[in-house]
């Protein structure tokens, strides 16, 4: 006999324990299953412990530009301290049966185990069925995008799960993919004294950013001693059961390094969900929502399982709308026009919306200034390490920002005026009148509008 409830949310990462918890809290009946950590991916394998590589790698990076600036200093990396602070504060700060806890404490019900559909509001958790009266919510995040070159099944790659459990850092490493997940954490490594390829297969590294971007990387990785190779595809993969990868290009070249980290993308988990019983198609790469978040009668999904945006912010947003929804609460429909994104680099990497080529394939008319870090009196004054600039999109009809990139020493910070300019359609001549914090990074704004205006 099925377990009647009122909602199952099946994955309970940063979306599916939003969602539920938010439910919990309203007073419906929930029961939230996960068969991994409860958190999902973000905090005990993504965002939180690859920052803190991050985070140590550029104290290295700070304290080697010191005789640059101001004295002398000797860095001696070691990666070793680095691994047991993942491994113990991530932990200790996203511990699994601390996240059940606090949604039991809710009042929500927590199942760990394998979910799928069986019908419109059945599902099944390892042989047990539970009936859903009002909702059931697909919050099953996504999992790496594996390329299909010959070889890369057979040999032992790491994952970004595999490079930040990782307890050392190895001699040399290739990354295959210059995204923003593999960029962070090459220049990460590299840091801690790991030989770094990149292989990427676009023409230039971060390939989905503006094009002054992937210059702007390139030479700053370049600078580190970091190899990138843009333009070039794998081939094929070996491992020679020792130590060491081979990975082969179009070009002929081939290339060696203890580790391989694959990171050319990621894409939505809908394999085993059971689609197929309430009429979606289980081979689509990601679940069609619409701007409720709505996938079918009484069927919602949040998160990467949308492939709206695989980002740990954009899932915590639909969460909210879906639970709006399913409470027949008022809101706005979900709005992706100024969806924020940041990519950890040193320089820190940060856009909103558009950019110039996106803009221009939509035939907009669009009119563009850029403004450079080191030339604005905040990177004048930071010197080493002040790689940036501000590039602005702007839409010549309607006179506001289409999109935005914040590149620099706290890119994705800088970011937040750029973002609320672009979601509320502030007009550019209004934002032209503002009065800008001297000196800030910030302030490098108003430059790349007065560059806008000479179009």
């Amino acid at each position: 006999m099925a377990q009647q409830t009122d909602v199952v949310v099946i994955g309970m990462g940063v979306g599916g324990e939003h969602v539920a918890g938010r439910l919990a809290e309203a007073g419906l009946d929930v029961v939230g299953v996960e068969a991994e950590l409860v958190g999902g991916e973000c905090p005990y394998w993504a965002c939180i412990p690859s920052k803190m590589m991050i985070r140590a790698g550029n104290l290295l990076a700070e304290t080697r530009r010191i005789p640059g600036m101001a004295g002398r200093a000797q860095v001696s990396p070691d990666f070793g301290p680095v691994a047991d602070r993942i491994r113990d504060e991530a932990t200790d700060d996203w511990n699994d049966q601390v996240a059940v806890d606090r949604f039991t404490g809710k009042g929500g019900h927590f199942v760990r185990g394998r979910a799928r559909l069986i019908g419109p509001g059945r599902v099944d958790v390892d042989g047990h069925v539970l009936a859903a009266r009002r909702a059931v919510v697909l919050a099953t995040g996504s999992r790496p995008q594996i390329p299909p070159v010959p070889g890369v099944d057979q040999v032992p790659y790491w994952t970004n799960r595999d490079a930040v459990a990782a307890e050392e850092s190895p001699r040399s490493l290739l990354v295959l993919g210059g995204g923003a997940v593999g960029l962070e954490l090459a220049q990460a490594f590299a840091r801690f004294g790991t030989a770094v390829t990149v292989v990427e297969a676009a023409e230039r590294v971060l390939p989905n950013e503006e094009p002054e971007i992937g210059s702007l990387l390139a030479n700053v990785l370049d600078a580190e001693g970091i190899t990138v190779r843009t333009g070039a595809q794998a081939t094929q993969v070996r491992h020679d059961g020792g130590g060491t990868f081979t990975l082969t290009l179009d070009d002929g070249a081939a290339l060696t390094a203890d580790r391989l980290l694959v990171a050319t993308g990621r894409r939505a988990n809908l394999a085993g969900l059971g689609l197929e019983t309430v009429g979606l198609d289980p081979g689509a790469r990601a679940l069609h929502v619409d701007e409720q978040l709505r996938a079918a009668p009484a069927l919602w999904g949040v998160g990467d399982v949308t492939g709206l945006g695989l980002f740990t912010h954009v899932a915590m947003y639909q969460a909210e709308v879906a639970a709006r929804a399913v409470l027949g609460e008022p809101g706005p429909d979900a709005d992706y026009r100024a969806l924020p994104r940041v990519t950890f680099t040193d320089p820190e990497v940060a856009s909103v919306g558009l950019s110039e080529a996106r803009a221009r394939e939509q035939g907009l008319r669009v009119r563009t200034g850029t403004s450079r870090v080191p030339s604005s009196a905040r990177g004048w004054i930071h010197k080493a390490g002040n790689e940036g600039l501000i590039k602005l999109v702007e839409d010549a009809e309607r006179g506001v920002l289409l999109g935005a990139t914040s590149a620099g020493p706290m890119g994705g910070e800088v970011l937040y005026g750029l973002a609320v300019a672009v979601q509320a359609e502030v007009p550019v001549d209004r934002l032209r009148h503002m009065m800008y914090a001297y000196p800030t990074f910030h302030r490098g704004v108003e430059d790349a509008l007065a560059d806008l205006g000479r179009d």
